[in-house]
């Protein structure tokens, strides 16, 4: 299991407590420190069986002033790659199944299914 994490979140740090509380120890990837490929954040959207615009920050500054709102799939990837603040938090990946944490006991169901 591998979470994408900003320890200064509470939802990702309440989503990581549940992963811990269920005796996982999950891999941490600090996504602001280590910004995710392009094909990294194609991979967890296909996992999600989401498009781009549901896993970024509305309201991140960036996104404003960018003027994201209509931008294709292909420049939210890379505006996410570029500017990670702009990534949805947390993310886990399990396998072939990814969750967004918010609210965090989405993880619980992500649990289950590994269990």
């Amino acid at each position: 299991m591998k979470i994408y994490h900003n320890p200064r979140c509470s939802k990702s740090r309440e989503t990581l407590n549940i992963i811990i509380e269920h005796n996982i120890k999950p891999e941490i990837h600090l996504y602001l420190n280590d910004p995710l490929s392009t094909e990294e954040i194609k991979y967890i959207l296909k996992l999600l069986k989401i498009s781009a615009d549901q896993i970024i920050r509305k309201n991140e500054k960036i996104y404003k002033t960018y003027n994201l709102k209509n931008a294709d799939e292909d420049t939210l990837i890379e505006m996410i790659n570029k500017n990670p603040i702009l990534l949805e938090r947390p993310i886990v990946v399990s396998k072939s199944q990814a969750i967004i944490g918010r609210p965090p006991e989405n993880v619980r169901q992500l649990i289950s299914n590994i269990a």
